[in-house]
């Protein structure tokens, strides 16, 4: 009996961990977007970006982000990629994990995301 507790135990934590690890770091995301220099096109508050193609990104949803960013790594030739030129070349040396911190970071920045009308 105390070893089925110690594997439920062993199996919750791992989950948790697992989770925790997927839903990104916001002070990890703030050091990439920053290495990664994010804040050129997208403005300082990622809300202001220097040319109206761009879109706003701080308040965005992370797994939107997330999704936006891996389609980006995999280019318009693969499945689900986005072709963008300059988004291709900023998101190929992301990891997995740099993309879950900074779609944390952007998604806890206050943003004029509509949600509502």
């Amino acid at each position: 009996m105390k070893k089925i507790f110690a594997l439920a135990l062993l199996a919750g934590a791992s989950a948790l961990s697992f989770n925790a690890a997927a839903a990104g770091n916001v002070a990890a995301g703030k050091a990439a977007a920053a290495k990664y220099n994010c804040a050129s096109c997208h403005g300082a508050d990622y809300n202001s970006p220097i040319d109206p193609s761009y879109p706003k990104i701080a308040g965005q949803h992370s797994d939107y982000l997330q999704f936006a960013l891996l389609a980006y790594q995999r280019g318009a030739s693969g499945p689900n990629g986005r072709g963008n030129a300059i988004m291709g070349a900023q998101a190929k040396p992301l990891s997995k994990q740099d993309i879950a911190n900074i779609a944390a970071y952007l998604s806890s920045l206050p943003g004029s995301l509509v949600l509502r009308k």
